[in-house]
């Protein structure tokens, strides 16, 4: 996970994705959570989520959509139950507390495939320490399509070095195009530890 590089110089511009990096992903266990007082399958609702999930992301179809989308699908669904299930297993991971640290010698972006109304709960923290966030399904791209990175560096102070933090790799190559650094978010969250010794 070494990025070969020393301590980053100036005023470093720390680009971090949210979930599965600062606040938790989406898993299986929501999925069988929503389930629980139904005949289905928790896989049948993670089918259905990623069928659609691009078109969440971009914004092409708006969160209230797609609590219709599977309620036409699954009748005996509690949407009013499966909200809260969802809002509730969106919750910080570690990483979430350096952030003030970090913001006290970097300045730190968010950039996030994702629905802003599931994560806002927790964004008011968040931006507590961050310079710019964007989120996806609010600007109509989502990683890792390099326009939506393009729009990110707007935000960055020229000639600074940056550092793009992701848990999919998929997502690493278009910020390597524009010459970031990029690190890998492992599930472990050691990734924590080399931004910690590049900043600190």
């Amino acid at each position: 996970m070494n990025l070969g590089v020393d301590k980053m110089k100036g005023r470093p511009q720390i680009v971090l994705d949210i979930a599965g990096v600062l606040l938790s992903n989406m898993s299986l266990t929501c999925w069988k959570d929503m389930s629980e007082e139904t005949n289905l399958s928790a896989e049948s609702l993670k089918v259905h989520f990623a069928g659609i999930k691009r078109k969440l992301w971009t914004g092409m179809m708006r969160e209230e959509e797609f609590w219709q989308s599977l309620k036409e699908m699954y009748p005996e669904l509690s949407i009013s139950r499966a909200k809260d299930i969802l809002y509730h297993s969106i919750v910080p991971l570690p990483a979430a507390q350096y952030l003030e640290r970090w913001s006290e010698s970097a300045d730190i972006h968010l950039l996030s495939n994702h629905c802003k109304e599931w994560i806002e709960p927790n964004l008011s923290r968040l931006s507590s320490f961050t310079k710019s966030i964007t989120i996806s399904n609010q600007v109509g791209l989502c990683k890792p399509e390099i326009e939506i990175y393009q729009r990110v560096e707007t935000f960055l102070v020229a000639g600074e070095e940056v550092l793009f933090i992701d848990d999919q790799e998929k997502n690493l190559h278009s910020a390597k195009l524009l010459g970031w650094e990029t690190l890998l978010a492992d599930k472990e969250g050691d990734w924590v530890n080399e931004v910690e010794s590049l900043l600190i």
